[in-house]
């Protein structure tokens, strides 16, 4: 009694394993994630063009501006800086606020969040285009198979036969859509 109760609950167990496993039809492979290259991600990455230079930050910082006045003049010549942790670290030891530091990474942070998002919204273009383009491969490919488009021996049932016009058993009307 308790052999077959035991043999009772591993054939259970498999059953119910196998039924909890990931089956894939024929032809389908697990899905691809599409990486970014290095050449890629440097080209999408946002370049930092500080036409307003760190010591300026400085210089700015010493004259007793303020920092919305210093963040509005970053704005206005479109700088944009890519600071390493220990160059923040010196540049809000010698002075500049620390809500200047902020609007600094979080520019840098966005415009690269913006160009991440235009390349995906590339890509996806990209792979739209070519699933219109495949499926009108197909549609194309159905269309030329297709009994009731073509018809056989030169006669369809729509009235538009392949040995010459209007030969054919019905008259025209109701061709399916795709057999133009």
């Amino acid at each position: 009694m308790h052999r077959s109760f035991l043999i009772l609950i591993g054939s259970m167990l498999l059953l119910a394993s196998g039924c909890t496993t990931t089956t894939y039809e024929y032809g389908d492979a697990e899905p691809r994630i599409d990486r970014i290259s290095a050449e890629e991600l440097a080209r999408i990455m946002p370049k930092p063009i500080a036409k307003l230079s760190l010591d300026d930050l400085v210089r700015l910082s010493k004259e007793a501006n303020s920092a919305e006045q210093i963040m509005a003049q970053i704005k206005a010549s479109d700088s944009m800086y890519d600071l390493t942790p220990s160059q923040s670290v010196e540049l809000s030891n010698k002075g500049v606020d620390a809500k200047v530091l902020d609007f600094i990474h979080e520019r840098r942070e966005l415009a690269l969040r913006n160009n991440l998002a235009d390349e995906i919204n590339r890509r996806e273009k990209q792979r739209q285009a070519e699933v219109i383009r495949l499926k009108s491969r197909l549609w194309q490919q159905q269309r030329y198979y297709d009994p009731f488009c073509r018809g056989y021996y030169g006669l369809t049932p729509y009235g538009y036969g392949g040995y010459g016009s209007h030969f054919g058993l019905g008259a025209g009307i109701g061709r399916p859509l795709g057999c133009w």
